[in-house]
């Protein structure tokens, strides 16, 4: 099953049957195979393309180690849940993502990507490649802080209850929203943004969880408001109540934000970055317990 017999900067593995519910695209072949990274594989009638019709996840790898990994696992069958997709096969998709991690190059930091779409329009048949890379190198967010924004994100609070059929909580590959809320909060001289919704509630990044600090207590937005439930986020809430500090899932208005004694955006790849400043306003970081936290989350094994 390897690739070869040295090592490789960049992986991919492309899964044979992503999901039990269908017919794997060879009868004959292994559960997954190894292919150039950077060659041509995805057809152009591929749903994933042609309509972002698909989910994601992207894990950390430290050392070696892909992390939190049951817990994306069972992101990705949620989030298959929520698009009416075959059910992801977990055995499948944790043999290839362990198996590209151990192909990869010897680095600190890495990432994998695992891509699961509706496949080709009408073969029934859905595509899966899991991709592994060093990632790009986050340590000035980790010390130096970051610039936000709010924006709007257009939606109530509540739109996961009265529209699901927006997949507001899935982790899908329609992301062109969150890439342009991005190079907005860019054209506004920040670095990254927190979304709103328009009854004044936070939500989250538009690639990261939201995290405040209130005294001695750390707080996220509820995950029930059309949000998605982060990873990196929950590892955060077990190394807090590992050090005594209560944990709460609340409603979090944009004057908790401007109140709070710190705030982060967390995710999987840039882990915990303090924010310097919301929309102009300078904002305290709280660097101490920001380094405890990547060093914890960086120390994580499973």
């Amino acid at each position: 099953m390897g690739l070869t017999e040295d090592m490789t900067e960049t992986v991919l593995a492309i899964l044979n049957r992503p999901s039990l519910e269908a017919e794997p695209h060879d009868p004959d072949a292994d559960a997954f195979e190894f292919a150039a990274a950077l060659a041509e594989h995805v057809q152009i009638l591929d749903l994933g393309v042609t309509r972002g019709d698909g989910i994601f996840e992207t894990l950390n790898v430290t050392d070696g180690r892909p992390q939190a990994l049951e817990a994306h696992l069972a992101r990705l069958t949620r989030s298959a849940a929520i698009l009416d997709l075959p059910t992801p096969d977990l055995d499948a998709w944790r043999r290839a993502i362990e198996a590209a991690c151990a192909e990869l190059d010897p680095t600190e930091e890495a990432f994998v990507k695992t891509v699961m779409t509706r496949g080709v329009e009408g073969s029934g048949r859905p595509t899966g490649w899991v991709y592994a890379a060093p990632s790009v190198a986050h340590p000035e967010t980790r010390t130096d802080g970051i610039a936000v924004v709010t924006l709007d994100r257009g939606y109530r609070h509540d739109v996961q209850r009265t529209s699901p059929w927006l997949l507001q909580g899935a982790k899908s590959l329609s992301y062109a929203v969150n890439m342009a809320a991005l190079r907005e909060a860019k054209r506004r001289g920040a670095d990254d943004a927190v979304f709103v919704s328009t009854d004044g509630y936070v939500l989250e990044g538009p690639t990261s969880n939201v995290l405040l600090r209130r005294g001695d207590r750390l707080v996220t937005p509820r995950t029930d408001i059309g949000i998605l439930p982060g990873t990196t986020q929950a590892d955060v809430f077990v190394f807090a109540e590992e050090r005594g500090l209560p944990t709460s899932y609340e409603l979090v208005t944009v004057d908790d934000l401007r109140t709070a004694d710190a705030l982060w955006l967390v995710s999987s790849v840039r882990l915990a970055a303090p924010i310097r400043t919301v929309n102009g306003d300078a904002h305290p970081m709280d660097l101490e317990l920001t380094a405890a936290m990547n060093d914890a989350l960086l120390a994580r094994e499973v």
